[in-house]
């Protein structure tokens, strides 16, 4: 492990960059505003937080839009039906976290009066609010000197300090630099300007160095190649597995669907019928398998990335007259499957044999 021995630099040119190059976020309070005395919103920056912790800026935009135009308020939310929620999240994966999303907001519209907890601590004892939310919220939304530490600002710290110890090992070393730099005062800022920083300066590929407020001081720069940190891990490479899913349609338009099991993967997501696949274990793949006797038809197979394994799932569908009675499910109309709690997953299944089922495949 090469810990180096820089002394700490100053926050001060990072946030004199901040205030000049910030993104304008929909759930950001600039620097201008906050000098004229608007506040963040804490609902909007724990709603934005918890969005952005798989996905992109670009990517979250809508989905914070749509959210807040639905349930303007962390008590509108808490009040929302979980299958509501659910279809609103559809596409911004790990469904775990939209059921959590759910249980914070009653938790603080029950336990809160509607308001969040102002510290660390009392974020971190919400459902769902683990150390990076609440120290984010914490900071952004309460101007507490937390240390927050995503992707973006591993990538600056590394650099800064041309930590070569490999991701995750470094964590604990990183978390240990972001706690000295982040000063009293403007912690806010200053978690946003290096979240900022990390995003358009010190970028994976072509950091542009001559432009950083940090530029004097980086190690990396300084030694060696910024782009070879951080130090990754070796990939490990990711199982296999088989499954399939069927979809079946009546004359009068209508797909059978079926709800998932509130634990597990896509927990409380709806779904086609598919067989049982797991992380861990293959399901059926062959038409034999399907809910009920029917004339399938093979549709190909669609292929979905989750973080632990890939899927490849056997498309099947059939064409029926009129709804048959299954031990499960229902059958909802086609021309509203867009209001479903559908992963992406199932919106891939679905498009592969039925190609206009949605405006996008993509989910």
């Amino acid at each position: 492990m090469t810990i180096t021995t820089l002394d700490t630099p100053s926050a001060k040119p990072l946030l004199d960059w901040y205030d000049r190059h910030h993104r304008d976020l929909p759930w950001r309070v600039s620097p201008g505003m906050a000098a004229r005395g608007v506040k963040p919103d804490p609902y909007h920056i724990w709603l934005s937080e918890v969005m952005l912790q798989q996905t992109t800026v670009q990517a979250v935009k809508p989905y914070f839009a749509k959210f807040l135009q639905r349930w303007p308020a962390v008590t509108s939310l808490a009040a929302a039906a979980n299958d509501e929620v659910m279809a609103a999240w559809a596409g911004l994966g790990y469904y775990a976290r939209a059921r959590n999303l759910k249980k914070c907001a009653e938790a603080v519209a029950r336990e809160y009066g509607g308001i969040f907890p102002d510290t660390e601590a009392g974020l971190k004892s919400l459902p769902g609010i683990g150390d990076y939310t609440a120290a984010a919220v914490a900071a952004i939304a309460f101007n507490r000197q937390a240390a927050v530490m995503d992707g973006n600002v591993e990538r600056v710290i590394s650099r800064l300090y041309a930590i070569e110890t490999p991701l995750p090992a470094a964590k604990p070393v990183m978390k240990e630099k972001v706690v000295l730099l982040t000063p009293a005062a403007r912690p806010g800022d200053f978690a946003q300007a290096m979240m900022d920083l990390g995003a358009t300066i010190c970028t994976p590929k072509r950091p542009a160095c001559s432009l950083c407020p940090f530029r004097g001081a980086c190690e990396a720069l300084k030694f060696s190649d910024p782009e070879l940190f951080p130090v990754k891990a070796a990939k490990k490479e990711k199982p296999v597995r088989q499954g399939a899913a069927f979809i079946a349609v009546t004359a009068d338009g209508e797909i059978l669907l079926r709800r998932r099991g509130d634990s597990g993967l896509l927990g409380g997501m709806t779904e086609v019928p598919t067989t049982a696949w797991t992380a861990r274990i293959d399901g059926e793949t062959s038409a034999e398998a399907a809910p009920f006797d029917a004339a399938w038809h093979a549709c190909g197979t669609v292929i979905h990335v989750f973080t632990h394994f890939e899927l490849r799932l056997s498309i099947y569908r059939t064409a029926i007259a009129a709804t048959v009675d299954t031990n499960d499910g229902w059958w909802e109309p086609v021309t509203n499957l867009e209001a479903q709690a559908l992963p992406t997953v199932m919106k891939k299944a679905i498009a592969a044999a039925i190609p206009l089922a949605f405006k996008t495949s993509k989910g």
